[in-house]
């Protein structure tokens, strides 16, 4: 069983992923309570570290896990992606950028067999592309065959759209070239993944209440806004799989294709491929946050599959 240590763990959806790929987390570090909360309710038994990861020293990840330097089979990591997002002003010196060299930090200093790093699509578009040959250096200096692809958890039996860079490596000594995984053959669309799941308890905003009923399935509100705003207040196609799930943003959240409402918690913890038992005992929004920030468990168990498969 590979060991695997889940940095910025979030609400625990790599974790799960991990999981259902068959490995083992031995340590994981999350700084936000309401997600630590959370992993905590659906990981009881995996020793989390509730803190900075600035402030979280090798020793201090080794004594957590049981293990020396060598030992560990993945370090994962989805370092926060605010300043990489094309949805942001992309600042390339935004000091959340740097959360990322906290991970290799951690790498350089574990030297695990392997590594998982996960970002937004707009790390190698634009300015930010001089930041994506740094993260690549940086990586390599590390000691380790490094590659990168950008997938989109679509194209991976998932039903919703979210293009995201992988970064995998495997340590020089073992000699191997990451792969990376193979898409599934069908598309999964978002009224097939809710049938029989509806949870009505986020009602609209004024707002997106004003919008709704201007809306064609499919369309965003900032088609209709006199200055192209609420671009992310999109109503969804049920044929199709459901567009990225975001951070709460207000107004601007996906809505229902043929009821005058959100899309709730429940629901979007579905297109996120989380299983129904898996709980969020926090608000409405925090889940909502929680769920946009965090990689889609069925995402994280292919690409963990794919790696493992490798040695």
């Amino acid at each position: 069983m590979r060991t695997v240590v889940s940095t910025f763990a979030g609400c625990g959806g790599s974790s799960l992923g991990y999981k259902q790929a068959g490995c083992k987390v031995v340590a994981s570090i999350e700084w936000n309570k309401s997600a630590a909360k959370t992993y905590q309710a659906n990981f009881p038994n995996t020793p989390l570290e509730v803190g900075d990861i600035t402030n979280w020293s090798v020793d201090d990840c080794l004594k957590l896990s049981g293990l020396k330097v060598g030992e560990l089979d993945i370090l994962d990591g989805s370092p926060p992606c605010q300043g990489f997002s094309t949805a942001g002003k992309r600042v390339i010196d935004d000091e959340r950028n740097n959360l990322f060299f906290e991970y290799t930090r951690l790498l350089n200093g574990l030297k695990p067999r392997a590594f998982v790093a996960e970002n937004v699509s707009g790390m190698v578009k634009g300015k930010m592309r001089s930041v994506f040959r740094c993260v690549i250096e940086e990586l390599v200096g590390c000691g380790y065959q490094v590659k990168a692809w950008m997938l989109n958890t679509k194209n991976y039996g998932i039903a919703q759209s979210r293009r995201r860079v992988f970064f995998v490596g495997f340590r020089e000594d073992l000699e191997i070239t990451p792969t990376p995984p193979v898409g599934s053959t069908k598309t999964i669309s978002a009224g097939e993944t809710l049938v029989g799941i509806n949870d009505r308890s986020c009602e609209l905003t004024p707002l997106a209440n004003r919008y709704w009923p201007l809306m064609n399935i499919g369309e965003s509100a900032s088609k209709y806004h006199p200055k192209g705003h609420l671009f992310g207040l999109i109503k969804c196609d049920p044929n199709k799989p459901c567009p990225t799930i975001i951070r709460d943003g207000g107004a601007c959240n996906l809505v229902h294709w043929s009821e005058k409402r959100y899309l709730g918690p429940l629901e979007l913890a579905a297109l996120s491929s989380f299983p129904k038992d898996f709980k969020f005992p926090c608000s409405n929004r925090d889940t909502r946050n929680q769920i946009g920030n965090c990689v889609p468990p069925k995402m994280t168990e292919v690409v963990a599959r794919a790696v493992c498969e490798q040695w």
